[in-house]
């Protein structure tokens, strides 16, 4: 349970967090234990929606979580296991209460054994999450969407 509004409204000193406050949190969260789990092809699917849409820096369409969890489970059993990325949180817009617009900087770090100069991935992507709460109030992505950053 999350005590944060009930903790507040007892020091008068801190506003009562708004719901919206309260999701953008929990929403950055969420972005943040995307990018923990990128190499864990179990728990990353599990966070997005099962029928999600994802397009990757390379333009590669997957729909659906299994799609993506057999993509995923691909990508780390070859050298993309040693590309990894970081997310910053650029901004988030609310579409209705349970559907948000979240715009983020994706940074590539190729660390593959044997690349010398530049790397064959763009350095940053401009990404886009569409994410939805579900009846148990839980955010999920239901689409993740990557344009490079020339």
């Amino acid at each position: 349970m999350d005590t944060t509004n009930a903790m507040n409204a007892t020091d008068p000193a801190r506003p009562a967090l708004s719901a919206q406050d309260t999701d953008e949190r929990l929403i950055r969260e969420l972005v943040a234990r995307s990018q923990e789990a990128q190499t864990d092809p179990e728990v990353l699917p599990a966070l997005h929606t099962s029928d999600l849409v994802l397009i990757n820096l390379a333009g590669r369409r997957v729909f659906g979580r299994e799609a993506f969890s057999s993509a995923m489970t691909a990508a780390l059993a070859s050298p993309l296991k040693d590309v990894r990325t970081t997310l910053e949180v650029d901004d988030i817009r609310f579409v209705r209460p349970d559907v948000a617009v979240v715009s983020l900087t994706k940074t590539v770090h190729d660390e593959r054994p044997g690349t010398q100069g530049p790397s064959d991935f763009p350095a940053r992507g401009a990404m886009t999450y569409v994410m939805t709460r579900d009846e148990d109030a839980d955010w999920h992505i239901a689409l993740a969407q990557t344009t490079p950053i020339a």
